[in-house]
């Protein structure tokens, strides 16, 4: 679905992006995670066609952001990080407005603000001015404007920012909504937002995608190994479920976690492991009888990935790197 090849974005002679390679298929989330600074909302700018690139190429859909950007942009729906919305106008207006201006037909605008309001459970505020909308509305607003002519790739720069921990959990469904039928990159600062919202992640430093995979790949490869919390009923057969857990094949140690469990009479176990050993410990488990109440991955597992790559940053920030020359930038098409 988009195909990004050598990827510059340079500021006059501050290199900004580059250089970025990668791929993206077609009904996939992707999250964007980095550091303010790092060249999010630069990347996500050149992959909505709000931006040309300096040099490489972009293709959406097979085709080149450059050679025809009014193309791409009938593929595209961008939130930036402000939704780009008029305060005096109602939602329905608004987004009326927004579906006339992305080309759709006249007979079909009705049916596809529709669409957008209820697929973004707005359509209670259809006859509010957008001026009177709380913050999560606006953001909802937002991304219905993005979607409104259904376009193959939806670009989200920063979602949830300024969202309550509800607006949070309502606005992480409505991305999980979007993917299949759209292609979707959305960016983040949050870590377990991206963990729960993606299929797979890129982690961009210093403007280049210094790791991308799953959750449980960057963990494996960064961590060399999975973490997993599990919470076993408590008894006399503790030390002999304990025996199950370390004779699973990869399993490295088990030990009681530092916090002792919430839950009554239960046990909270920390496991290690080289890999995702999570159905095989759940069998050795319940086969043998033991009570399992719960198995889930370590929640810092995401945030011990993205510290270890900020430290790498760190320590390649500090070492004297020559410095490149800009590449040719590339004309705009007429």
């Amino acid at each position: 679905m988009i195909e990004i090849s050598e990827l510059y974005k340079y500021y006059g002679d501050r290199r900004a992006v580059g250089p970025v390679t990668a791929t993206i298929d077609k009904g996939e989330i992707v999250g964007l995670l980095g550091l303010n600074g790092a060249g999010k909302t630069t990347t996500l700018r050149v992959l909505a066609c709000d931006l040309l690139p300096t040099s490489g190429t972009v293709r959406v859909g097979g085709i080149d952001v450059v050679e025809s950007p009014h193309e791409v942009r009938k593929k595209v729906g961008y939130l930036p990080d402000t939704p780009p919305v008029y305060p005096e106008m109602t939602v329905e207006e608004y987004l009326v407005f927004a579906a006339k201006l992305r080309g759709v037909g006249a007979a079909q605008v009705q049916k596809r603000v529709g669409e957008a309001l209820e697929l973004t459970q707005t359509a209670v505020e259809r006859s509010t001015p957008i001026f009177a909308l709380s913050h999560g509305f606006r953001q909802r607003v937002g991304i219905a404007q993005a979607i409104v002519h259904r376009p193959e790739f939806v670009v989200l720069d920063e979602p949830i920012s300024g969202l309550d921990p509800v607006q949070i959990v309502e606005m992480r469904d409505l991305v999980r909504g979007l993917g299949g039928e759209h292609t979707v990159v959305v960016s983040s600062h949050i870590l377990s937002e991206i963990s729960e919202t993606c299929d797979r992640i890129f982690v961009i430093r210093d403007g280049e995608i210094v790791a991308s995979g799953s959750e449980a790949e960057l963990s494996s490869r960064f961590l060399r190994g999975m973490r997993l919390e599990v919470t076993l009923r408590a008894g006399d057969g503790l030390d002999a479920a304990l025996e199950a857990m370390r004779a699973v094949s990869g399993v490295t140690s088990v030990e009681h976690a530092a916090v002792p469990s919430r839950e009554p009479r239960a046990v909270d176990l920390t496991v290690t492991a080289d890999g995702d050993v999570r159905e095989e410990l759940s069998r050795a488990l319940v086969g043998a009888g033991h009570g399992l109440l719960e198995l889930r991955r370590g929640e810092r597992e995401l945030e011990s990935v993205f510290l270890e790559l900020s430290r790498s940053a760190g320590t390649a920030a500090r070492k004297k790197v020559k410095k490149k020359p800009a590449p040719e930038p590339i004309e705009e098409a007429p």
